[in-house]
């Protein structure tokens, strides 16, 4: 469990101090995938360097399985920082070495003997899917299979946390993917909690368990994904549910329906079955007039706008709230046509 309480942090400015992070709380849960996301300038580096206890807050707690960072010695700090692997921002391997060799430089400076880096160094190239590459130097190397070498390099060590600051920023979707799968195994297979910050919705709603909204400095919102999508005004669920275009909405004609509302459902299940079931039961036609479907995760999860039209409409609403679709009901101003 990693707890952040009441986290500032500023720095000096032309013209005064500068705000990074205004009393910042959140819990992340041992094992899970924590996203952070913000825009940039939200703050969302300045965290993470705090997570790692690279640097200090001005103010504030950081605890890692309950231990209070800020009152260890400098023995203890360096025991609790070799517990967290991180993995920077960009770029960060050594050109001159090889695939290999950038996984085991931290292995060599901990003075481990050849044989055990050479077991440690194939066991993560494995895991990162980059065997066949082990020989070669990073300008032979995609900008995917660095930062894949630059997880792997992170996990030497075998943190109980290992972050990810941008781990996908500047990768073509194909790069992208494959860090994100290199993520979730290291949470899957090794057991670290995994923390990491995007600007992308789109890294969160492929893997997170957790996530956290940064906005200039302060937390807006977080919690559980699954959690925070059956918010209908919040960030999260305007981030990372498909969205609803107004325009789409219009040409399907939004009139002349007794009701018309928005529903989440989540799971195979809901989405597959719940809307044509109910309008069978209540004999009700129900349309979509806009939405998509998505996936967090390995879960399907569908936000449509629909018109609900018979005589037991609102019956037809309250099951399909029953069986757990998160139902909204959509003002008349806002369905595609003038208020």
């Amino acid at each position: 469990m990693i707890t952040v309480e009441n986290l500032t942090k500023s720095f000096r400015g032309t013209t005064g101090p500068v705000v990074a992070l205004d009393d910042v709380t959140f819990d992340v849960t041992a094992g899970s995938i924590a996203g952070v996301v913000g825009p940039g300038g939200s703050g969302k580096s300045t965290l993470a360097r705090l997570i790692a206890l690279q640097e200090r807050p001005d103010s504030g707690v950081i605890r890692l399985d309950g231990q209070n960072t800020a009152g260890l010695d400098p023995r203890r700090l360096r025991v609790a920082r070799s517990q967290i692997g991180v993995v920077p921002a960009g770029d960060s391997l050594i050109a001159q070495r090889t695939a290999a060799g950038n996984i085991a430089a931290p292995l060599e400076q901990a003075g481990v003997d050849g044989p055990q880096r050479r077991t440690k160094v194939g066991q993560l190239l494995d895991l990162i899917g980059l065997t066949d590459k082990a020989a070669t130097y990073p300008d032979a190397l995609t900008p995917g299979q660095r930062r894949r070498v630059a997880v792997a390099r992170a996990l030497v060590g075998e943190p109980t946390v290992l972050l990810a600051d941008d781990p996908t920023g500047a990768l073509d979707p194909d790069g992208a993917a494959g860090v994100l799968t290199v993520l979730d195994r290291a949470r899957a297979e090794l057991g670290a909690t995994v923390v990491l910050t995007t600007t992308d919705a789109g890294v969160v709603r492929r893997i997170a368990d957790e996530v956290a909204i940064l906005d200039h400095g302060r937390i807006v919102e977080h919690g559980g994904l699954l959690e925070l999508i059956q918010r209908p005004a919040g960030q999260v669920a305007a981030a990372v549910l498909p969205d609803i275009d107004p325009a789409a909405v219009s040409t399907t004609g939004s009139t002349g329906h007794d009701r018309v509302v928005d529903v989440v459902l989540i799971g195979f299940a809901a989405v597959g079955a719940l809307l044509p079931e109910a309008a069978s039961r209540f004999d009700v036609a129900i349309p979509v007039l806009g939405g998509g479907l998505t996936r967090l995760g390995e879960t399907p999860v569908a936000r449509f706008r629909v018109g609900v039209t018979g005589a037991r409409a609102d019956g037809a609403i309250d099951w399909i709230t029953e069986r757990g679709g998160l139902v909204h009901p959509v003002p008349a101003g806002i369905r595609g046509v003038a208020a």
